[in-house]
């Protein structure tokens, strides 16, 4: 009777944490097999590299955020060349376009506490009786940032977030000029050099496991191995897209806790930079109303790319629209901020670009976050079961880096260690 090959670890999902793990554990010597349901490796980075523009389109994940050791090592180790974000931010408010006044507005997010009780923000921010303008500000800050329902959003996550993105200067951005598809294809370039083996288009159905043992049902394909270290998203955790058996309860009654988040984008590509009379050198742009309400060009690069951005409840808003008609609403909405025909604006377009994360089966959302009451849920997800199942990705960040490619990276480095340990 033919034996299946029995491997030592299958990494479920090939995005930023199931590579890092997979790469760290095949470097270990062991033997790896890595399952990923896409076509392609990186998971929700999405990088579309344009005929018309030197500057590819990032779909997913754009931002390196801060000074993370863990990811700029990588980035560093793959040689990919970076460039820091800057330029202006532009306000739209009350029908007129200016550069933004708005010293201090956030002053006030510096007051969360993971010592203080734990309650939504909109609930935090009621309390501290500011003008509303300010109170929206905050609000439209916070959903937009965490792709979150400010009225489920936990004041102790948004403080720990607060204090970790203080320790890595979270408030500078980068981007990989290459594109940030370029990290995970280095992940991928080591892992199979060191012998790890990817199989793509493979969407596990199930898994049956038992102390020391794992099946893994793809199709009508099974994998077999000792253990095995699961990545697949929040979203399609909660989703129920694939089976356990048994149910590792606590993993899941923890993953119920958290939040996948919701949000939209679309980048417009345009014959040159139609914005440099009124607002040259513009890096953000925020707007008080319509949709999409956040924008931002890859200032101080020239390339006239601009990217419109809903999230949390904006995220909602857009929800029954189409790609089309989301592209078209954000074409109306820059029609409007920068006082131009709209005939005018799209003789300028040469193309539109966006994913729905919210429908794809293998996201199910954008990223996560923890409502009131769930700080504890992402550590508890890191508990190894019975040493045969681990998880791993972005919603099992324990350092207040939820949502990010460096939270991925940590957590994939983090259950590799376990495994190894």
């Amino acid at each position: 009777m033919f034996e299946l090959k029995r491997y030592d670890v299958i990494v479920i999902g090939a995005g930023v944490a199931g590579l890092a793990t997979a790469r760290a554990l095949a470097e270990a010597e062991k033997s790896v097999l890595l399952l990923e349901g896409r076509s392609r490796v990186g998971g929700r980075i999405l990088t579309e590299r344009l005929s018309e523009s030197e500057l590819p389109v990032e779909l997913g994940a754009e931002f390196v955020h801060g000074r993370s050791d863990d990811l700029w090592s990588l980035i560093d180790e793959a040689g990919l060349a970076t460039y820091e974000l800057g330029g202006k931010q532009m306000c739209f408010e009350e029908g007129a376009l200016s550069e933004c006044s708005r010293e201090g507005t956030f002053d006030v997010l510096e007051e969360l506490s993971e010592n203080a009780p734990d309650m939504s923000f909109t609930d935090w921010i009621a309390e501290k009786h500011l003008p509303e303008e300010a109170i929206q500000a905050a609000i439209g800050f916070v959903e937009g940032f965490n792709a979150a329902d400010a009225r489920k959003i936990g004041t102790a996550a948004l403080a720990r977030q607060q204090k970790a993105e203080d320790a890595i200067e979270g408030d500078r951005a980068f981007r990989i000029l290459d594109g940030y598809a370029a990290l995970p294809a280095y992940l991928l370039k080591k892992f199979e050099e060191a012998g790890g083996e990817l199989r793509l288009s493979c969407a596990v159905e199930a898994v049956h496991w038992q102390g020391g043992s794992v099946r893994v049902r793809v199709a009508q394909e099974e994998f077999s191995a000792r253990k095995c270290v699961v990545t697949l998203p929040l979203g399609v955790l909660q989703a129920g897209s694939v089976v356990f058996d048994p149910v590792p309860q606590p993993i899941f009654d923890s993953a119920s806790q958290l939040a996948m988040g919701r949000a939209r984008r679309v980048s417009y590509v345009f014959r040159d930079l139609f914005w440099k009379d009124r607002a040259d050198g513009m890096g953000f742009l925020f707007a008080d109303e319509g949709l999409p309400r956040v924008w931002w060009t890859p200032a101080p690069n020239r390339a006239p790319i601009l990217t419109g951005w809903a999230g949390g409840t904006s995220a909602l808003n857009t929800a029954a629209m189409s790609d089309e008609e989301f592209a078209a609403t954000g074409l109306r909405m820059l029609a409007t901020i920068f006082h131009m025909p709209e005939a005018n604006l799209r003789a300028e377009l040469v193309g539109w670009h966006t994913h729905d994360w919210q429908h794809d089966p293998f996201s199910l959302g954008a990223y996560s976050y923890a409502p009131a009451g769930a700080l504890g849920a992402s550590e508890a997800m890191t508990a190894p079961v019975e040493g045969t199942l681990y998880f791993a990705g972005e919603h099992t960040d324990i350092t207040g880096h939820w949502g990010t490619v460096h939270g991925a990276l940590g957590s994939g480095l983090r259950a590799a260690k376990q495994i190894l340990k």
